[in-house]
């Protein structure tokens, strides 16, 4: 065991570093392992944890863990097993929060490290996918899906075997697992989604101090210590989607100013269960002058919440794979909702569509509200969003 770094962390660290500070260590030649172990006193800090290699980023615990092994045949959740490259890598410390007094903390690196056991079993097959819901009728080809979902290998408790699993037990036509600032998770989706009947869209949640942003596609990994414009050249160089997330969300609202407007914006987020009537997202986009794509998102853990499907996101593909999904929500084709079999309203060429919402209460860009007096409506379009609400004022679905 070596330590490599026993010191107090301090503001001169945050001010040298922009909150990231790079604690190299030496890996020499043939090494099938390592270990790393962070300490400090949890209860006056929070610091994230990472790493990278000589040839690239390996991943991130965040704030979910305090040690991770890398090996060459498996490695800790959200870290990328393969060879180990001789040469200088980087223990990756975020300082999220620290005293103004500073913190003692202690970084110590074990080579070789201990074996990885194998994964969790998997839950037993759930059947083919179906759809619960058929808007087929409407125009278009909608499909249903999550597009914010976390498992073990950032901060949530699910395996992506169980996540995906469930997500197909839900009904949904896809998912978008996107765990903290890492694509660790990526090479195992194409086999869930065949053994799920489901749709498996590869995603990152590029996590900041000053907000966080769904990375959508086969993208690479997206540097979240860079700036934000750098995301969507990346994402836009490799035909992916980008989307900022829960924009107004106590201390993880979107503050990043960016040169162009994303593709979507997160408008309904679980977060907003607790007060259906928050309109603040809405506002926010006004403020900003942007016109996006509505997405939705669980945003779910593993721990109580929403499981996927609870804030659902339609997108009108032209296919049924991650190419038609991304290519929607890029065109601004999108819409969310409560449940997979709530009501729905979506923008669909020069008409707003609403389905299964008699008795609901339509809301136009002006502030104007009209009654939807029959299950399925149609109304011309103006320019802005839409929503959906009771007559008490709780939001039930939306569209840009």
């Amino acid at each position: 065991m070596t330590v490599v770094l026993d010191r107090v962390l301090g503001y001169d660290d945050i001010e040298a570093g922009g909150r990231f500070l790079s604690v190299p260590f030496d890996v020499p030649a043939g090494t099938s392992s390592f270990e790393v172990r962070l300490s400090f006193d949890e209860s006056v800090a929070i610091i994230d944890l990472g790493c990278s290699g000589p040839d690239g980023w390996r991943g991130w615990s965040g704030g979910a863990r305090r040690r991770f092994v890398v090996g060459t045949e498996r490695s800790t959740w959200g870290y990328l097993a393969g060879p180990i490259e001789p040469g200088t890598w980087h223990v990756v410390l975020g300082l999220h929060a620290i005293p103004a007094e500073g913190v003692h903390a202690v970084v110590r690196v074990e080579t070789p490290g201990p074996a990885i056991g194998p994964e969790p079993p998997a839950p037993a097959p759930v059947g083919p996918m179906r759809r619960r819901r058929d808007l087929s009728h409407l125009g278009g080809t909608w499909l249903a899906g999550e597009m914010h979902a976390h498992t073990l290998h950032s901060d949530g408790r699910l395996t992506p075997a169980q996540l995906v699993g469930m997500a197909a037990r839900n009904g949904l036509d896809f998912i978008a697992v996107t765990d903290h600032n890492t694509i660790s998770h990526h090479a195992d989706l194409p086999e869930l989604g065949e053994r799920y009947g489901i749709l498996t869209v590869p995603g990152q949640e590029v996590t900041t101090r000053l907000g966080h942003a769904n990375a959508y596609g086969d993208v690479g990994w997206v540097d979240f210590r860079e700036h934000p414009d750098t995301w969507m050249d990346q994402v836009d160089a490799a035909g992916g989607a980008l989307a900022v997330n829960h924009p107004v969300a106590g201390d993880c609202s979107w503050q990043w100013n960016l040169r162009r407007p994303p593709h979507a914006v997160e408008i309904g987020h679980s977060s907003l269960g607790g007060d259906r009537m928050d309109q603040s997202p809405w506002a926010w986009l006004r403020a900003t002058g942007w016109s996006p794509g509505h997405i939705g998102g669980g945003d779910y853990h593993g721990r109580g919440g929403a499981e996927p499907g609870t804030c659902v996101t339609w997108v009108d593909a032209e296919e049924p794979t991650t190419a038609g999904v991304l290519g929607a929500v890029r065109a601004g084709r999108t819409a969310f909702g409560v449940g997979v079999e709530g009501p729905v309203v979506l923008r669909i060429g020069e008409e707003i569509v609403t389905d299964g919402a008699a008795g609901l209460v339509l809301t136009e860009p002006d502030g104007s509200s009209r009654m939807i007096r029959s299950d399925s409506a149609r109304f011309p379009a103006g320019e802005g969003p839409y929503r959906l609400e009771t007559d008490g004022r709780l939001i039930v679905a939306g569209c840009g």
